[in-house]
């Protein structure tokens, strides 16, 4: 399940606040359960259990199914979600000016991946599912979420550093999630980055998101594919690449020539990866996050004074 800070997830932080729920929950994550059962083992009259199950409902933490049982019908209660990622709102940032470039999903420069794949624009799937031929269609620059299982995408990006402004660090943004057969919240992948054909290292993404729909999501789109990632932030600094603050290797900005006139970034599922989960790329009009892939790189001018950002 995939929360934020706007209204939209109080039910889940209001279902949350409560000793008993959690305990509830607890016990549904073993086995599920009726609302006489829990409230026995919980010591409680089933009328306030049926308010808490109620809540944890209404929060769509857990589900319930109306079965036959011991003397009529019994609720049968079962937990519905197997984790949850909270995602805060960015840090305010100083008053470092940037180069800022964001590149469509369906404009990659070069590809070679395997199946399961496929690409779609907002208002329709490109060819066939599983096919990677179409990865090379005339109309995949309109592409706005593609997927594949294996294999490699790659993107040019234009670098508008002027020689008196000084890299300060590169900051690149995007949603992502595994790729499973449907969809499976518990679907691991091993996912690289490279820069300049430097590797910058590898998150696991922890799987394929169908639970809700994407915010942003079409209302044509199927319910039973990819639905929205996590908007991931990878930063190459002076000191190290980090994803979202966890440091994920030693390769600094030095290392990958960020003062080049021209950047080649390639996100990958190898063929040696631990888990060979694929990748899915969400960009505008789809998933929860509204963008595509954004390149920020902050600088300051030789002479110590701020320069002037392409962005504003």
């Amino acid at each position: 399940m995939e929360l934020d800070i706007s209204d939209k997830s109080l039910p889940v932080y209001e279902a949350l606040a409560s000793e008993v729920r959690l305990n509830i929950i607890r016990l549904l994550a073993d086995t599920p359960m009726n609302i006489r059962e829990l409230a026995e083992a919980l010591g409680l009259s089933s009328a306030i259990m049926t308010m808490h199950v109620k809540k944890l409902e209404k929060a769509a933490l857990i589900t319930t199914k109306m079965l036959p049982g011991r003397g009529g019908v019994q609720k049968v209660c079962s937990l519905a979600v197997d984790s949850i990622h909270i995602t805060m709102p960015p840090h305010e940032r100083d008053n470092r000016q940037f180069h800022q470039t964001e590149i469509s999903v369906g404009h990659y420069t070069d590809v070679d991946i395997e199946p399961t794949c496929g690409l779609a624009t907002v208002e329709k799937i490109i060819g066939e599912f599983d096919e990677p031929r179409y990865f090379l269609d005339s109309e995949r620059v309109n592409a706005k979420i593609l997927w594949f299982g294996r294999g490699h995408i790659e993107y040019k990006i234009p670098n508008f550093l002027l020689a008196s402004q000084k890299p300060g660090e590169l900051e690149i943004t995007m949603e992502l999630s595994s790729e499973a057969p449907s969809t499976n919240d518990n679907w691991p992948s091993d996912i690289s980055f490279y820069l300049n054909d430097v590797k910058l290292g590898v998150w696991t993404s922890p799987g394929d998101f169908g639970d809700n729909r994407g915010k942003y999501t079409p209302s044509w789109w199927p319910d039973n594919i990819n639905q929205y990632g996590l908007l991931k932030r990878l930063r190459v600094t002076p000191e190290g690449t980090y994803m979202d603050g966890n440091r994920i290797s030693d390769v600094t900005l030095d290392e990958v020539v960020i003062a080049q006139k021209q950047w080649k970034f390639r996100i990958a599922v190898t063929e040696d990866a631990k888990h060979i989960g694929g990748v899915t790329l969400f960009g505008t009009g789809f998933g929860n996050y509204n963008q595509d892939i954004v390149f920020r790189l902050y600088y300051t001018n030789i002479s110590g004074r701020l320069g002037l950002s392409k962005a504003e």
